[in-house]
């Protein structure tokens, strides 16, 4: 696998990295989880993918993240939905198909709502709606949000990184702003969730509770019951591939 080209998008004031794979359409996009980047293990996977049968396929890393410019902690759910939306309008065409792990999840759902004309399909994987009120800030105790609002800041220990990082009141804020979960989620095209039994970063029961809003004639609700949250497991990669290749045949013109 790897990178082909990588390249920058200049995006209010910083530059975005990214990788674009001329293809046939629907353009799928990638839209990854917090603190993770587009050299993951299923963006590698859709890209080659993409590579592999001729489909459009674009990749890239919000403010802060992976090789585009910005310190992490100094980013907003805003910011990273502008940096979505800059990709879908500046570097693809026709129809689209997000696809969208943990935050990412959240964050197609929000974009589809934005740009409705040209997102066709979601393709969510643990997808994370609405984490920063639902499953951040609900599940800090008392003394975890005092900290994040007299200081601004708590650093929080990472199962994935040897380093803690910082949960900032600008972070938690922010993300009230964007909330979906408080009521139906309209979506004409055809959505598909994966998802693990074994999350404990996005449980069952609150992936299964975004299904239930999302008012989609077509959604399919895919358990991997010994699944963790990053679904990265060989099987896993291959249903995700799988969703994916149907959900482009399903498409094309």
């Amino acid at each position: 696998m790897g990178f082909g080209q990588v390249e920058a998008l200049a995006q209010a004031g910083l530059q975005l990295a990214y990788e674009r794979l001329p293809g046939a359409a629907p353009t799928f996009v990638w839209l990854g989880g917090f603190r993770s980047d587009m050299a993951g293990t299923k963006a590698e996977a859709l890209a080659a993918w993409a590579r592999a049968g001729g489909r459009a396929f674009v990749r890239f890393d919000y403010a802060g993240h992976g090789r585009s410019e910005g310190r992490f902690e100094e980013q907003t759910v805003s910011r990273w939905l502008a940096d979505a939306l800059a990709v879908i309008d500046r570097l693809t065409e026709g129809p689209l198909v997000l696809v969208g792990s943990s935050m990412g999840g959240w964050l197609a759902l929000l974009a589809a709502r934005e740009r409705p004309e040209r997102v066709k399909a979601l393709l969510l994987i643990a997808p994370a709606a609405d984490f920063t009120e639902r499953l951040m800030w609900a599940g800090f105790d008392k003394d975890m949000r005092r900290r994040i609002l007299e200081t601004g800041r708590w650093e929080r220990p990472s199962a994935y990184d040897p380093e803690p990082y910082a949960i900032t009141r600008q972070l938690i804020e922010d993300g009230r702003r964007h909330l979906i979960m408080d009521g139906p989620i309209p979506f004409a095209g055809p959505v598909r969730i994966l998802q693990g039994g074994r999350d404990p970063d996005v449980p069952e029961a609150h992936a299964r509770a975004l299904a239930e809003l999302i008012r989609s004639p077509d959604l399919r609700f895919d358990l991997i019951a010994d699944g963790d949250h990053r679904l990265s497991r060989p099987q896993d990669l291959e249903r995700l591939v799988s969703a994916a290749n149907a959900l482009s045949q399903q498409l094309s013109p």
